[in-house]
């Protein structure tokens, strides 16, 4: 999948009039940055679920997909500003919504983990993050929304009303790509989650061992 998406952005695609190859990077940036949107809603959706049905297994599922949405908010930051600086010549612009408002939802997330391991593990941890999840996934929107608010020509809007604002080539291109990230996304969720499930086996055994 990835091979495909690489292929098609630099070998298919058409170059942009105004920006030229460096806009090529809109097809890594904007793919990523929705997949950490949906690391985070994914998240959020599962520490519902914990509170719901007061469920472990939901509590951890609900960790690992913040946690790889942290991932992703990360490369987020490092493509934007990697962009802002070839479009803008520098590599931050604190007038932009966007950035600001998606350096807000990353700081809120990475402060998730300073949350939980403040408190010992147990069903009191579980529910202070599921808490502070649930109360994260509001920024998701306001973040997601403020690109439609923004007149910032390197944070074009790809979906409007009146359809896709991209050509049939370069639409299936973002396609592409976001589906590549989209499968990253599964993909390192469900080795996560395995890893983490593996190591309370291993924690359990040895206690019922000594």
């Amino acid at each position: 999948m990835f091979a495909i998406a690489i292929v098609s952005v630099f070998f298919w695609a058409p170059s942009d009039a105004d920006q030229g190859l460096s806009q090529r990077i809109f097809y890594f940036h904007v793919p990523i940055a929705l997949t950490g949107y949906a690391c985070f809603g994914w998240g959020a959706w599962k520490a519902l679920r914990h509170l719901w049905k007061d469920d472990p297994n939901a509590d951890l599922e609900s960790y690992v997909a913040i946690h790889q949405g942290v991932i992703f908010g990360s490369l987020t930051l490092i493509t934007g500003s990697i962009w802002a600086k070839i479009s803008w010549g520098v590599w931050w612009v604190w007038s932009d919504d966007q950035l600001v408002l998606f350096l807000v939802l990353f700081l809120f997330y990475c402060a998730y983990f300073m949350l939980r391991y403040s408190v010992d593990p147990g069903p009191q941890r579980a529910n202070l993050s599921a808490v502070y999840a649930l109360f994260g996934v509001v920024l998701i929107p306001v973040s997601f929304l403020a690109i439609r608010l923004s007149h910032s020509f390197i944070h074009p809007v790809v979906f409007t009303r009146s359809g896709a604002q991209m050509t049939g080539t370069m639409l299936t291109t973002f396609c592409i790509c976001l589906a590549a990230m989209l499968v990253l996304f599964v993909t390192l969720y469900q080795l996560e989650l395995a890893g983490k499930r593996l190591d309370t086996r291993i924690r359990e055994l040895k206690e019922l061992l000594t």
